[in-house]
């Protein structure tokens, strides 16, 4: 059997019940649209191309997945008639295909790379031409059960309403995602049947159909059923973000980070944080990020994204870092916001600084630069695009708008008046 994987991404829904005029996979966990950590996790899991069925204001979502996703392609469901005949528009960028098509929800931002590559061996080591991903729940309520034959392979899925009460029994749930052997199995798309109460065409019914042509239909059951969680609410889009959470914060404390208080800290998992760095609490770390050994970050500190900071660096209370690296043993210890910079080793930022890196009338940002051994006094506004040379020394309360050389004192200060008798 092939081990070429491609895969088909369902994201035409409309997602009524988020109660917003934006797409529902294109609302946000830690900045990444809950479709994007699909296909991350497709791409990441060894998929050669990832087909999105685009349907409900699907320019933006094909804007976003162009531009974010190479390996993607976007397809249009004009009319949402079902699952199955969601991935029934996919049919022709696969024609030609030989391999397993991996087929998910561009709303079930949990699911790892990990879980689907165990996915895809389960399914070449059995020789399936089906494979169903379940899931074992203690409450399985208002999902479709499995239900499988006496050789343990999986018979059919079985919605709730129109479950038996031994079948209401069942514990083991569809989980909504399936490998297919595309060459063996296609032939399902090409005679959907529509014979429900809602009149659509459902891609559950691929296993009672696969059955009756004689394929091999299994039933793989992912390790933590949390993965398999869809987005249908806002109530749920935070459940996941705290799932999503936790699960990244127990890695880092595994690989020898300190989170003093996981309950009140949040770190995206595209963070990389090396051993013995210590994460104070109330610490939000969004976006893709690098962080080295021996750091103290927090509290109350805010990473928006795209930063990487070397070993023995702090950065304190209350400030803020984005699109910034920094260098070793470099303090920026508290009130202050470094954005677009590019900040050496051994420099020490005082309390309240401020690089002003936004142009609100060009809407352009311009870079600032602050090499090794410079030193910065409180409530310094630095003006970009400026340069700080090895050891420049700013005098507190300046606003610095042009290059400061090595060495040198950067000092713009309106003389200190006094008047007397003033109050009086």
């Amino acid at each position: 059997m092939s081990k070429r994987v491609k895969a088909v991404v369902l994201a035409a829904g409309k997602g009524t019940r988020m109660k917003s005029e934006k797409p529902k996979v294109l609302h946000e966990i830690f900045n990444k649209p809950l479709v994007s950590w699909v296909l991350s996790a497709c791409e990441n899991a060894g998929s050669l191309e990832n087909i999105v069925v685009v349907g409900h204001k699907g320019e933006e979502v094909s804007g976003f997945v162009s531009k974010n996703h190479p390996k993607s392609v976007c397809v249009e469901q004009k009319e949402q008639l079902g699952t199955g005949h969601a991935v029934s528009m996919a049919k022709e960028s696969l024609k030609d295909f030989d391999g397993c098509v991996l087929v998910l929800c561009g709303d079930t931002p949990l699911i790892t790379k990990e879980s689907l590559e165990k996915f895809i061996n389960f399914h070449n080591e059995n020789s399936s031409d089906i494979t169903v991903m379940t899931a074992i729940l203690g409450n399985p309520s208002g999902y479709g059960r499995i239900v499988r034959d006496s050789r343990n392979n999986v018979s059919e899925i079985v919605e709730q309403k129109d479950c038996t009460e031994a079948q209401k029994a069942i514990s083991e749930i569809n989980a909504g995602m399936y490998c297919i052997n595309w060459q063996r199995a296609q032939g399902f798309f090409s005679n959907l049947k529509n014979n429900n109460a809602q009149n659509e065409y459902y891609l559950t019914d691929i296993i009672k159909w696969g059955n009756t042509e004689g394929l091999k239909v299994s039933g793989y059951v992912l390790e933590n059923p949390d993965e398999s969680l869809g987005i249908n609410s806002r109530a749920q889009l935070a459940d996941a973000f705290r799932i999503m959470n936790l699960r990244h914060l127990d890695k880092l404390m595994e690989d020898g980070v300190t989170i003093v208080s996981p309950e009140n800290t949040q770190i995206s998992p595209e963070t990389v944080i090396g051993a013995d760095t210590i994460i104070f609490p109330n610490t939000f770390i969004n976006g893709k990020n690098t962080i080295g050994k021996n750091c103290k970050i927090g509290p109350f500190a805010h990473l928006r994204g795209n930063c990487t900071i070397e070993d023995f660096v702090k950065i304190g209370n209350f400030v803020e870092l984005k699109k910034t690296y920094v260098k070793s043993h470099t303090n920026i210890s508290h009130l202050s916001y470094v954005g677009d910079s590019k900040v050496g080793s051994n420099v020490n930022i005082g309390a309240g600084t401020i690089t002003a890196n936004y142009n609100s009338i060009t809407k352009e940002k311009k870079e600032t630069i602050i090499n090794d051994g410079a030193s910065i006094g409180s409530n310094t506004v630095l003006v970009a695009p400026v340069e700080l040379g090895k050891k420049a020394f700013i005098a507190a309360g300046s606003v610095i708008t042009k290059d400061v050389g090595a060495n040198a004192l950067g000092l713009t200060r309106s003389p200190q008046k006094e008047i007397k008798n003033y109050v009086k």
